[in-house]
């Protein structure tokens, strides 16, 4: 399975900022409401927006209807087209649904319109250009992402809302150390479950998983509405997961679901756990579940996968088919994986083709570099794969799935030392990371044997003799802490 797609990554953590970016310090006159009524399901998102929470569908349902309406008699109101264009954003994400974009761009590009009218530029904008960022993220233009989430950051350093949007867009290229200190500067200006989730990805790409999964709690401790709690849990499940602890994953989806019965991402996260504990027929319940609720690609492919290994190729060629005919902004690691995985040697040459391209156009991602890697490995060309494979290995985040291509790269090239570190590395990391790719695992580490007796004496353990720079550590313990500056300190530090 690919739980480091970023895609999944955006809809996570990203979402609930999406929106906050244009309702911050901004209430809309709601049609029809009375000051002796509560309020509404639009006001109820919008409140929650500006405190960075997740609103609840149906109420982020509202907020779109009301502003549609609102703006059809006031079409001059910027501020309100800015944030139809981030519901729309938001809405899109989480329901998997690209048709929301198009819709996002055309609200967001009025309101830049509006505001600029008479004036030279559109820098007095700030709401549009934020909402501008996320959008460019949601489709996986990680550029644009950060060129127009730094133009706000730039204009406004204290504008909190526009941080998110960035450390997503840094993510997406794989600048980790400008990643970093975005979400200091937004643990600065900002308090919440939204920055304590920030502050679990930070620390689990940097392969810190215990502060990763404390920092996760917090999260759900600090969450206001169900909607960001149920998120929050879900999150803790899948750095669980990524743990190797089906278990306490399934405990932290359950909860999730009980707060939100149709979790998208929770759903998904529970077919995996089950699948692992061997409640096959549940996990694929779980997953059409999943899909009806909630189609990302990655999920289509995971879906797939399990399919495949239960002996239910029918059922897996036709998800394998669904995500090759419907086009996925921003998947390019799924639609490589799975051409590398599961095509003939021209869909394999298309998916090398595709991922070098990304990769020369600034996408330099972990996860990236795990693809191209993984599909030159698949067409032929190991010696070159396993320079990406180092480059997914060696920047911090613990992968099964990154150590696992790398052994099996390693393998190929008979480095039998590395290959044997790795494979039993992805196992050590979580050896159900994959229904398809675990037992192979274990076959691979199986015909490589035990390590010979009598090592050469270039590699023996001496002192004179330094290890390799590219080794890794036979334990499972996390990485030493390098003790950079920048990095958020947890509650209550």
């Amino acid at each position: 399975m690919r739980p480091e797609n970023v895609s999944r990554t955006v809809l996570a953590s990203g979402v609930g900022a999406v929106l906050a970016a244009t309702a911050l310090l901004y209430v809309p006159e709601l049609v029809g409401r009375t000051p002796e009524r509560p309020p509404g399901a639009a006001e109820r998102a919008t409140h929650a927006a500006n405190a960075g929470a997740q609103a609840a569908l149906p109420d982020l349902v509202a907020l779109i209807g009301d502003r549609e309406t609102w703006l059809r008699a006031h079409p001059d109101d910027a501020a309100s087209w800015a944030l139809l264009g981030a519901a729309y954003t938001e809405r899109g994400l989480r329901r998997a649904d690209p048709a929301d974009l198009p819709r996002a761009e055309r609200a967001l590009e009025r309101s830049l319109k509006t505001k600029s009218a008479g004036k030279a530029g559109n820098a007095g904008n700030l709401d549009a250009q934020v909402g501008m960022a996320a959008l460019a993220n949601a489709r996986g233009d990680w550029k644009s992402g950060k060129e127009w989430g730094e133009r706000a950051r730039n204009a406004d350093p204290k504008r909190w809302a526009a941080y998110p949007v960035l450390i997503d867009a840094y993510d997406g290229l794989g600048d980790y150390a400008a990643a970093q200190k975005a979400t200091e500067a937004l643990a600065e200006l900002h308090s919440g479950s939204a920055v304590s989730a920030r502050s679990a990805q930070l620390y689990r790409n940097l392969g810190w998983r215990e502060d990763a999964g404390a920092a996760a709690l917090d999260a759900v401790a600090l969450a206001e509405t169900a909607p960001e709690k149920a998120a929050a849990l879900s999150r803790a499940g899948d750095l669980a997961w990524e743990r190797g602890e089906p278990k306490e994953a399934l405990a932290q989806y359950a909860a999730a679901l009980g707060l939100v019965k149709d979790h998208g991402p929770s759903l998904a996260g529970r077919a995996r756990a089950r699948a692992a504990l061997g409640r096959t027929q549940e996990a694929v319940r779980d997953w059409r579940a999943a899909l009806e609720r909630l189609p990302l690609p990655e999920y289509l492919l995971e879906a797939a996968e399990l399919d495949e290994s239960l002996g239910l190729d029918g059922d897996a060629r036709a998800l394998y088919e669904r995500l090759r005919t419907t086009a996925w902004p921003g998947a390019e690691v799924t639609l490589g994986l799975l051409d590398a995985d599961h095509g003939g040697a021209a869909r394999t040459a298309d998916a090398v083709r595709r991922l070098r391209a990304a990769w020369a156009g600034g996408h330099r991602s972990v996860q990236v570099a795990d693809a191209l890697g993984w599909a030159l490995f698949r067409s032929g060309e190991p010696k070159e794969a396993l320079a990406y494979a180092k480059k997914a290995t060696d920047e911090g985040l613990r992968s099964a799935l990154f150590a696992y291509h790398r052994g099996e790269i390693e393998r190929a090239l008979e480095d039998y030392g590395p290959a044997r570190r790795h494979l039993a590395e992805a196992l050590r990391i979580n050896p159900y990371f994959s229904p398809l790719l675990a037992p192979r695992a274990k076959e691979s580490l199986a015909a490589l044997g035990d390590p010979p007796d009598e090592l050469p004496k270039d590699v023996r353990p001496e002192k004179d003799v330094q290890p390799e720079k590219d080794a890794q550590p036979e334990t499972n313990a996390e990485p030493e802490r390098p003790g950079k500056p920048g990095v958020p300190k947890k509650p209550g530090m």
